[in-house]
């Protein structure tokens, strides 16, 4: 099963994040990407130097010609640059009937420039946590949300519980911001906690992970995966990425190799290769 994912997120020109990485995250994993792009940015591995947002009833156009024609399986919702956004995006699944939604509440990037303004967190927490069969937040993320400073793996806990009581059915809170030689990511459903521990990776190529986790977990949704083995897969797919970096770009965080699925003689598989 290919598993059909509708990406609603911002473009990065730099083609490490945004859109650009979720198409080829998707593509990697053997799914099928469709787009509703929310904003155009000017940005490379040094950082973001514009932001152009695309007209809230313009998002609304692109996913609702999608879902109509083609069907989607699962949506992944990305950078949604403002309230207007958020509604609009909203609106389109109030009246569709969608089997998953990933929700990743981009709201800086790896450079540290905001991308959203302060009166969506609101909207995004009202709206669109209802909708999510996951949310998969980052720290400074799951900070900003909840109030809560997080300083360890018990706080990433709490905090993880209190997204699911605000309204998401998961949530994933990853746990790449921390300091210390393990990562460790947490996944708070109606069945309990489970943590997803490995040994960090020390390395530039981490522009995009974020974005990437989330279309891995939405691509495994899509094929039919439980939430577990999707975030499994996903986590694999993201650390071999990254271990398999190019070299690109002069700024402190540089893009992932997504094409870790591709072997030399262009065959693309849906897992990972082992190497």
């Amino acid at each position: 099963m290919h598993g059909r994912v509708l990406i609603v997120a911002g473009s990065d020109s730099g083609g490490g994040a945004g859109i650009q990485a979720d198409i080829k995250t998707i593509t990697a994993l053997n799914g099928f990407a469709m787009t509703a792009i929310t904003a155009l940015t000017a940005q490379n591995t040094i950082g973001v130097q514009d932001i152009y947002p695309v007209p809230a009833a313009f998002v609304a156009r692109q996913m609702a010609s999608v879902f109509d024609d083609l069907g989607i399986d699962a949506v992944k919702t990305g950078m949604l640059p403002s309230a207007d956004i958020i509604t609009a995006v909203c609106d389109v699944l109030d009246d569709r009937t969608v089997a998953a939604c990933v929700v990743d509440p981009v709201m800086v990037a790896s450079s540290g420039a905001s991308l959203i303004k302060g009166d969506a967190v609101a909207a995004m927490k009202e709206r669109l946590f209802p909708k999510a069969t996951v949310l998969t937040p980052n720290i400074p993320e799951a900070e900003i949300l909840t109030g809560a400073r997080i300083t360890d793996v018990e706080d990433m806990v709490e905090t993880a519980r209190q997204l699911r009581h605000d309204g998401a059915a998961a949530v994933l809170v990853k746990g790449g911001h921390l300091s210390g030689g393990r990562l460790t990511d947490v996944l708070a459903t109606e069945n309990g906690i489970r943590l997803f521990e490995g040994e960090r990776i020390e390395s530039r190529a981490t522009h995009g992970t974020g974005c990437s986790l989330a279309s891995a977990i939405a691509t495994g949704l899509a094929q039919g995966q439980p939430l577990e083995a999707a975030v499994e897969r996903a986590r694999r797919f993201v650390r071999l990425a990254i271990i398999h970096a190019i070299e690109l770009g002069s700024g402190p965080s540089g893009p992932m190799n997504h094409a870790v699925t591709v072997t030399s003689a262009g065959e693309c598989r849906a897992e990972p290769l082992k190497r």
